[in-house]
This record gives structure tokens, C-alpha cells and sequence, in this order.
């Protein structure tokens, strides 16, 4: 693969943040570092800035946001070699990205023409009420390494429709895609005082920044829940508004009465695809007990059958995990689950491909005390549990602190609305392994998170509801 386009347009600056290539190790760009006063001067800038943004029409400002979405699809091909040069995911999936992150540009700037208010019965015959609905003003971002596209896309998209300015810190991993994305912002027309990208090396002062600075009226924030915690914690000063996506720990459940060919369709998507390092992975397998051979055996042979290979080569499956870490991380869950009675079905140790690169694995005889169970495993292993009768599985699935994402094969629709709507997830699939679009609200419960991503309900997470009373008017 020849180098990626937008490479060369980022590798200058103080070249404090080396960003790495995980399928081999090698430094692909050295960019610069924002220091704190350079991010606070941004932050006073946007700030400044954003009132003459959101003076303008929403038309207006939907026609640049077509214009940016057109140039992301444009540059397809481009930004998906950068995408998999610094998160390793496989190219097709790279493809796939971009085209779902440019979605929500496309979605956002024909949301900015519907922040529609109302007005309201009055109490009074001399009074009228109505609602408006105004910018929260400047906003900050926090995002993670795995949808480098997509997760700036869903964030940056709505404030800009919405009228708001946006200062984004990507993930110190991957914060090539996200300068790709701003450079074909400022080319759509986008002011380059209302998105700003600021790699850093060091997120913890970048993150404090965000909630103490009285200017930042919205943070949103894609990451673990520990340090969704912490932002909670630190952004109470200014009451900041929050949106917070945060760690997951998906069911994947499967009744006896269920079409198996499908289900192990659904978990291939769910499951493998970016090597298991999604927010809404299927973490753990519920499989009714009538039906665990077939399923295991069948997805046993399937997940076999995946190729694990750098992510530039043809027909790979499974790319490298991002970094050592998150190896040893995976590593160290398998290896704990097969010392305490798994079994591995296939795979259970590292690949010979790379430093970074995992066995695609499914394991059987998995008990709901060990670690894998409780764990966002973030890597290619499938852990199956089986269960005898729908209340278990229910039971089972809804016991954890999180309640992203959760799926389930049956072709019972009574069973499929008793269960929907019994499992404790902000969002639940019925024989889909794939629920992730711009059309529908993302996003979690409990300790998975607040607010929501994408819709018609993603807008007004960048908007404030006011309420206006005129009176003397008999």
C-alpha cells in the first residue's frame, strides 16, 4: 500500500505525538502537541466566534455541512488507508467507516433545518407561550481510537447544525483521521475558529481543561466508564452539560427456538468485526441449552475460518489489537477463563502474525464468575454460556452495572417483545448483529452512559430549550 495521502500534510509541528501503525510497530507520523495555553487561547477563540456561526441560517449552515460530507466521500479511499494505517482495522472495514461516519454529516446538516420550536396552549388569554431552541454555545470533545471517523463525525456533525462551535481532542492513538476530517472542513467552508483538532500527548490536563473552562458549556465523551466518571466528577463545577458514552458489556443471546444459520451471521458482525474492539461488541454468549452444540460448533468453524492478516492485506478478517496493552489485556482474560475450566473451541493464544495480533477464539464451558464475563473484553473471543429458560437468560444478560447494547435470535415475537423490552440496554437488536446508524439514537443506560448520538434526539444535545412567555397581549 502506497502511503496515505493525507499523511504528509500532518507530519510537521513539534512532532511531540508519534502515531504508530499497530499491525507493524512503525512510526507513520510525528505530529504536534497542543500545550494547554495554546488550547485555552482556542477555547477563547471558538468562544468569540460561535455567535456570528449561529447567526447564520440554517440552510446556510447545512449547505457546508453537504459540502464536507461530499468532500469526506470524495476522499474515501484516502481516509480509510489513513484509518488503517493508525487503528489497523482491515481496509474493508475502513471503507465502511468512512461512508457511516460521513453519514452522520449528511444527517446532521439536514437536521439543522428541523430545530424546530412550538408554541403552546396559553393559561392566560392575554399571554402566549412558546419554546425556542438556541446553540449551548462552545463545546469541547473527547474521542476514541477505534471509530476514528465516525466517533468525530457524531459529535462535531450536530454541533455545527445546531449552531454551536467545537474544540475536539481525538485519541492520542489515532489523531490522523480527525486532522483529515478538519482539513476537509475548512475546505467545505467550515470558520476555522468554530472545529478545531488538538492532539496531545498527555489527555489528563486536556480533560480538566474541558470541564473547569466556564467558556465550554457541552463536553461529549466517548471512552471507558472510569474516566467518564471522573469528567462527571471534575465538569460538576460548572454544571456543564454532558453526553457520555461509555463501556459496555453486550449479551448475545440465543433461544432454541432461533434461525442458528442467522445468529451466527449476526455474531461474525457483532463480534469480530475491528478484532472485537467495538463499544457495542457482543461480550458475552447466552445460548439456550438446546441448541449450544449446534451453535457452538458451527461458530466454532466460521470464527476458524477468519483471516487474521494486517489490515492492508487482501481479504483480511482480523487485524491487530491497538496496542500492548490492550494484547496483554485480552491475553490475560482467555488465559484466566482456560485456568479456570473454559475450554477453547478454537483459538485461546496470540497470533503468529505480529506483536499485536490475537487468535480469533471461542470459548465453551465459560461460568458467570469468571473475570471474561464481568469484563469489556475489547479483543477477537467469543466466551459462551449456556442457560436453560427465557427468565434466566434475561436475569443473566441484565446482570451487570452497564446497559449499552444487547442482542437476541428468536423468531417467538412474543418472546421478541417480552425480551426487548425486559433487558436493560439503551439499545437492543431482535436478530441483527449490526444496530449502529445515523437514523437512530446511540447510546446507553446505567453505567454506560448519558445522552444520545445520531437521530433526530442527537441535535438537542448541542441545543437549549428555552421557554418564552409574551404577555399584554389583550
Amino acid at each position: 500500500m502506497t502511503e496515505p495521502s493525507f499523511l504528509g500534510e500532518f507530519s510537521q509541528g513539534n512532532g511531540q505525538l508519534a502515531v504508530e501503525n499497530p499491525a507493524t510497530g512503525e512510526v507513520i507520523a510525528r505530529i504536534k502537541s497542543y500545550d494547554l495555553d495554546e488550547i485555552r487561547a482556542l477555547i477563547e477563540t471558538a468562544d468569540r466566534a460561535r455567535h456570528a456561526w449561529a447567526a447564520r441560517t440554517a440552510k446556510d449552515r447545512a449547505n457546508i455541512l453537504r459540502g464536507w460530507f461530499n468532500l469526506v466521500m470524495q476522499n474515501q479511499s484516502a481516509l480509510a488507508e489513513l484509518v488503517t494505517a493508525e487503528c489497523g482495522k482491515p481496509l474493508a472495514e475502513s471503507m465502511g467507516e468512512v461512508a457511516y461516519g460521513a453519514a452522520f454529516i449528511e444527517w446532521f446538516a439536514e437536521e439543522a433545518k428541523r430545530t424546530y420550536g412550538e408554541t403552546v396552549p396559553s393559561f392566560a388569554p392575554d399571554k402566549r407561550i412558546l419554546t425556542i431552541k438556541q446553540p449551548v454555545g462552545t463545546c469541547a470533545a473527547i474521542t476514541p481510537w477505534n471509530f476514528p471517523i465516525a466517533m468525530v463525525t457524531r459529535k462535531v456533525a450536530p454541533a455545527l447544525a445546531a449552531g454551536c462551535s467545537i474544540i475536539l481532542k481525538p485519541a492520542e492513538l489515532t489523531p490522523l483521521s480527525a486532522l483529515a476530517l478538519e482539513q476537509l472542513a475548512l475546505e467545505a467552508g467550515v470558520p476555522p475558529e468554530i472545529f478545531k483538532v488538538v492532539p496531545v500527548t498527555d489527555p489528563k490536563p486536556v480533560g480538566e481543561l474541558f470541564c473547569s473552562d466556564p467558556l465550554i458549556r457541552k463536553l461529549s465523551f466517548t471512552g471507558s466508564t472510569a474516566v467518564g466518571k471522573i469528567l462527571m466528577r471534575q465538569s460538576a463545577q460548572n454544571v456543564t452539560k454532558l453526553s457520555l458514552e461509555l463501556g459496555g458489556n453486550a449479551p448475545f443471546i440465543v433461544f432454541d427456538d432461533a434461525d442458528i444459520d442467522s445468529a451466527i451471521e449476526g455474531a461474525i458482525a457483532s463480534k469480530f468485526r475491528n478484532a472485537g474492539q467495538t463499544c457495542v461488541c457482543a461480550n458475552r454468549f447466552l445460548v439456550q441449552q438446546g441448541v449450544a452444540a449446534e451453535f457452538t460448533a458451527k461458530l466454532a468453524d466460521r470464527v476458524g475460518a477468519l483471516k487474521v492478516a494486517a489490515g492492508t492485506e487482501a481479504g483480511s478478517q482480523i487485524g491487530p489489537l491497538i496496542n500492548r496493552p490492550g494484547h496483554d489485556k485480552v491475553a490475560r482474560l482467555v488465559s484466566d477463563a482456560l485456568e479456570r475450566g473454559a475450554k477453547a473451541a478454537v483459538g485461546g493464544a496470540a497470533s503468529d502474525k505480529g506483536t499485536l495480533f490475537y487468535q480469533p477464539t471461542v470459548l465453551t464451558g465459560v461460568q458467570s464468575d469468571m473475570e471474561i464475563v464481568s469484563t469489556e473484553v475489547f479483543g477477537p473471543v467469543a466466551p459462551i454460556m449456556t442457560f436453560a429458560d427465557e427468565s434466566e437468560a434475561i436475569a443473566l444478560a441484565n446482570d451487570t452495572p452497564y446497559g449499552l447494547a444487547a442482542y437476541f435470535y428468536t423468531r417467538d415475537i412474543g418472546r421478541a417483545w417480552r425480551v426487548m423490552e425486559a433487558l436493560e440496554y439503551g439499545m437492543v437488536a431482535v436478530n441483527d448483529g449490526i444496530l449502529s446508524s445515523e437514523v437512530a439514537p446511540f447510546g446507553g443506560i446505567k453505567q454506560s452512559g448519558l445522552g444520545r448520538e445520531g437521530s433526530k434526539h442527537g441535535i438537542d444535545e448541542y441545543l437549549e430549550l428555552k421557554y418564552c412567555l409574551m404577555s399584554g397581549l389583550a
